[in-house]
C-alpha cells in the first residue's frame, strides 16, 4: 500500500469510527425527540459547535497551519516548526477565549438571527442550548489545533477517531436524562453531553507530545512563519465560512416551512456527510500534508500535483457516484435503519429521503471541490477557493429562497417541501464551484485527467446497482427497516463492485483483491 493510500485509509477509518458513534448518537435523538420541535431546536443550536468545528478543524486552520508546518517538517526544521506550533496555539487560545465569552453573552442575539420566527420556550430554549454549547466548541478548537499536528506528522487515524468521545458523551447523557421531564430535558442534557465530549483533545494531546515534542505558548512576534500562517488563515477562514453561511442560509429559511423542517435537513445533512467525510475529506486531509511537502522546481511541483490529483480524482470517483445513487434509490431504506424508532415514524423516514435526494444531485462535484480546494492551499493559494466559495455561496443563497418559500406556492404542494428545494440548488451551486475550482487548477498547473469514459461506467455501474437493490426491496415489501436495509445495502455494494470489476475499473480490482486476500486470512 503506498504511503497516500495508507493516509487515506487511516484517516477513512478514523473518520468511520466516529461516524459510527454519529449515527448511533443520531438515532438515541431520533428515539426520544423525533421531528418535532425539540428536534428543530436542538439542530438549530448544534450548528454553533459544527460551524466552529467546520471552520477550524476542517477548514481555516487546516488550509494555512498544515501547509507551513509540513514544509518546515519537510525540510527538516523540526525547532522551526514547533515555535511554529506553539505560536499558532497562543494565537487560537486567544481568540478561542474571546469567541466563547462573546457568544455567552450575545445568546439571545443569536437565537434572534438563527431563529427569527421562534417565540416563547421554543425561543428560550434555543438561548439556553448556545450558552451550554460555546464552550465546549472553543474546546473543539483546539482539537483542530492538535488535528494539524498530527496529519502533518501522518498520524492520521487517532486524529479523527478522537470525536468518537464527543458521541459517546452525548449519548450517554441523553440516556441518562430518558424521557423523564420532556424533551425539553433531553436536548439540555445532551448540550451538556457535548460540552463533557469536547474533552477529546485530552485523548490527542499525549500523541502530539509524542510526535510534535515540547510545543508550548510562545509569543508569536519572534516566529516569522506566523505571518504567513495568518495571511493565509483569513482568506479561508472567509472561504469556509462563506460556506458555512449556506447552512445557516438554509436554516433561517427553514423555519418558514413549518415544524420539522429544519430537524429533517439535520437529519438529512448527517446522512450526506458520510461518503463526503469517509471518502472526500479522507483523500483531502492525506494529500494536503503531502502535496505541501512537495519540492523542486516549479515544473517539477506541478507535475507531481497533477499525478496526485489524477489518482484521487479516480478513487474519489469510484465511492462516491455509488453513493449519490444510494442516496437517490435507497433513501428511506438508510433514513429508516438510522432514525425510525420511538418518535421517529416511517413517514419521517420518507420526509428525510426526499430530501436527501435533492443533495445527491451535487455530491460528487461538492466532494471533488473539496479535493481541488486542498490543492490551492498546498500552492499558498487561498484567494481562489475564497472566490469560488462566494460564488457558490450567492447561488444557493438566491436560488434557494426561491426554490424554498416559492416553487411550492407555485406548484400547489405543502410548504415542508421547500426543504427540497434548499438541498437541490446547494447541489447545483456546488457543481459551480467545482468548475470554477478545476478551471483555475488546469491553468495553474496544467490539466489533469477526469476520465469521462470511466465516469460513464461508474455511474452506469451505480444505476445498475441501485435497479437491483430496489427490485429486491419491492419484493420483500413492508420488512422492517434494519432487515430490509441488512438486505439491499449489501446487495447493492456487491452488485455495484461486481459490475465495476467487470467494467475494468481499477480502483475495483485493487478493492477485490484486497477482500479476497482478508477472507483467505
Amino acid at each position: 500500500m503506498t504511503l497516500r493510500n495508507r493516509g487515506s485509509v487511516l484517516v477513512g477509518a478514523g473518520i468511520l469510527l466516529s461516524r459510527i458513534a454519529g449515527l448511533v448518537r443520531q438515532r438515541v435523538l431520533a428515539y426520544y425527540l423525533g421531528l418535532g420541535d425539540a428536534a428543530d431546536v436542538f439542530a438549530a443550536a448544534f450548528r454553533v459547535p459544527n460551524l466552529l468545528q467546520n471552520l477550524f478543524g476542517e477548514g481555516a486552520l487546516s488550509a494555512s497551519f498544515i501547509p507551513s508546518y509540513s514544509r518546515l517538517l519537510g525540510e527538516g526544521r523540526e525547532e522551526e516548526a514547533r515555535r511554529l506550533a506553539g505560536a499558532v496555539l497562543s494565537i487560537l487560545s486567544l481568540v478561542v477565549a474571546i469567541i466563547v465569552t462573546g457568544g455567552v453573552l450575545a445568546a439571545p442575539t443569536i437565537a434572534n438571527l438563527l431563529a427569527p420566527e421562534w417565540t416563547g420556550e421554543k425561543r428560550l430554549l434555543m438561548e439556553q442550548l448556545i450558552r451550554i454549547l460555546f464552550p465546549g466548541a472553543g474546546l473543539l478548537v483546539f482539537s483542530a489545533w492538535c488535528l494539524g499536528v498530527l496529519n502533518s506528522h501522518r498520524r492520521f487515524l487517532l486524529s479523527y477517531a478522537a470525536p468518537v468521545v464527543w458521541n459517546l458523551a452525548i449519548i450517554a447523557a441523553v440516556l441518562l436524562a430518558g424521557g423523564a421531564g420532556g424533551m425539553g430535558r433531553v436536548v439540555v442534557w445532551a448540550a451538556w453531553g457535548s460540552v463533557a465530549g469536547s474533552l477529546q483533545v485530552a485523548v490527542q494531546w499525549p500523541m502530539v507530545r509524542e510526535v510534535g515534542g515540547a510545543i508550548w505558548y510562545r509569543s508569536w512576534v519572534s516566529v516569522p512563519d506566523v505571518g504567513i500562517v495568518v495571511a493565509t488563515f483569513l482568506p479561508a477562514l472567509l472561504s469556509r465560512g462563506a460556506l458555512q453561511f449556506v447552512a445557516f442560509v438554509d436554516l433561517y429559511l427553514a423555519q418558514f416551512l413549518g415544524t420539522s423542517a429544519v430537524a429533517v435537513l439535520a437529519a438529512a445533512q448527517v446522512l450526506y456527510t458520510l461518503p463526503v467525510s469517509l471518502f472526500g475529506m479522507s483523500i483531502s486531509a492525506a494529500e494536503l500534508p503531502e502535496m505541501s511537502r512537495e519540492r523542486g522546481d516549479t515544473d517539477a511541483i506541478a507535475g507531481s500535483l497533477r499525478v496526485r490529483l489524477d489518482a484521487a480524482t479516480q478513487r474519489l470517483a469510484f465511492y462516491i457516484a455509488p453513493s449519490a445513487v444510494a442516496f437517490l434509490f435507497l433513501g428511506g431504506v438508510l433514513a429508516g435503519a438510522i432514525y425510525q424508532t420511538g418518535k421517529f415514524t416511517a413517514a419521517d423516514s420518507q420526509y428525510v429521503w426526499i430530501v436527501l435526494a435533492g443533495s445527491a444531485t451535487g455530491l460528487l462535484a461538492s466532494t471533488l471541490a473539496r479535493l481541488y480546494a486542498s490543492a490551492f492551499y498546498s500552492l499558498r493559494d487561498t484567494r481562489t477557493p475564497l472566490r469560488a466559495a462566494l460564488i457558490r455561496v450567492a447561488l444557493a443563497t438566491v436560488l434557494g429562497a426561491v426554490a424554498a418559500l416559492l416553487v411550492p406556492g407555485w406548484l400547489g404542494i405543502d410548504p415542508k417541501w421547500g426543504a427540497v428545494g434548499l438541498t437541490a440548488t446547494a447541489g447545483f451551486s456546488g457543481h459551480i464551484e467545482f468548475l470554477i475550482l478545476r478551471r483555475g487548477l488546469c491553468r495553474r498547473i496544467g490539466r489533469f485527467s477526469l476520465p469521462q469514459t470511466e465516469l460513464a461506467k461508474l455511474w452506469g455501474a451505480a444505476l445498475l446497482a441501485g435497479l437491483v437493490a430496489t427490485g429486491v426491496r419491492l419484493l420483500l415489501g413492508a420488512l422492517a427497516p434494519l432487515p430490509m436495509a441488512a438486505v439491499v445495502v449489501p446487495l447493492f455494494c456487491a452488485t455495484y463492485l461486481a459490475a465495476t470489476h467487470t467494467m475494468d475499473i481499477p480502483e475495483a480490482a485493487v478493492l477485490t483483491s484486497r477482500l479476497v486476500r482478508r477472507v483467505r486470512r
